[in-house]
């Protein structure tokens, strides 16, 4: 499916402002971005680089005033994502050396906090992908999806305490959970067509049976219709911005997925 992706964020700014962009997403094996485009206004001198993911991130300073980034893209993606009930657990020492990184704890993500209770809830069950859809049966039955939750950048034992969150805490929970099994956990983050409400979604992919699997706890079924914008640990590797200097938070967000009837032209 063709899907157009397009995101409004503005801001007021006080004082320049340098900012890191990570609102690019890049063709891979599993989607190709046709076309894309990005308007700043002011228009300001910006930099690109890849970080250590691979994510494509874009620098600039931001003039003091109304400051607004509009990026919109067209991209070819998935109608479903690939399930494997059964997929085998990939032993840790024949993990290609890329994937290790994603079974270690991180900032959001205290899997070392998790053993028991992981061990408790995937007893019974086959090592591998069958254990990680066990984790999000659990996380979708005991721990509350709400978009619009006060608590914010909760870690993994944060939100198993409150029961509740956004989607990227929902996303550290399966993370550590997963990781805690020995089973890499990555987060990543984009484009779900027809989400509710409409905004930039985070999920996660575990590595079994050789391969990456995509798995979200916010969903009652598997679905595709996404587009991967950034991957990392947590959501400290993944934040669409990074400004530094004097807080600031956006004035006004606006995400759009619009499903397309056909491919775009080539230019």
């Amino acid at each position: 499916m063709w899907l157009r992706t397009s995101c409004d964020i503005t801001f007021d700014v006080s004082v320049p402002t340098p900012f890191i962009l990570m609102l690019r997403p890049r063709s891979g094996a599993l989607q190709w971005v046709a076309h894309e485009d990005c308007t700043l206004t002011p228009s300001v001198p910006t930099t690109e680089y890849a970080d250590n993911f691979g994510n494509l991130c874009e620098r600039l300073i931001a003039p003091p005033g109304e400051f607004s980034i509009r990026r919109c893209a067209e991209v070819s993606t998935a109608e479903g994502i690939d399930v494997s009930p059964g997929a085998p657990f990939d032993e840790v020492h024949n993990l290609p050396d890329e994937v290790l990184t994603y079974l270690l704890p991180s900032r959001y993500c205290e899997s070392d906090r998790f053993t028991d209770l992981a061990r408790e809830l995937v007893d019974g069950f086959k090592p591998g992908y069958d254990q990680v859809a066990r984790i999000v049966r659990w996380i979708r039955t005991y721990v509350r999806f709400n978009p619009d939750s006060s608590n914010f950048q909760m870690s993994a034992v944060e939100v198993n305490q409150q029961r509740e969150g956004v989607c990227r805490e929902l996303t550290h929970l399966g993370i550590a959970l997963s990781r805690s099994l020995c089973i890499p956990a990555r987060i990543v983050v984009g484009y779900l067509h027809e989400l509710e409400p409409m905004d930039f979604h985070a999920w996660f992919e575990a590595y079994v049976g050789g391969r990456w699997y995509t798995f979200d706890a916010t969903q009652a079924v598997p679905r595709g219709g996404r587009v991967a914008v950034a991957y990392g640990r947590d959501a400290a590797d993944v934040a669409i911005f990074n400004q530094f200097g004097p807080a600031l938070y956006p004035r006004t967000m606006e995400v759009r997925v619009e499903i397309l009837d056909d491919p775009p032209r080539s230019d």
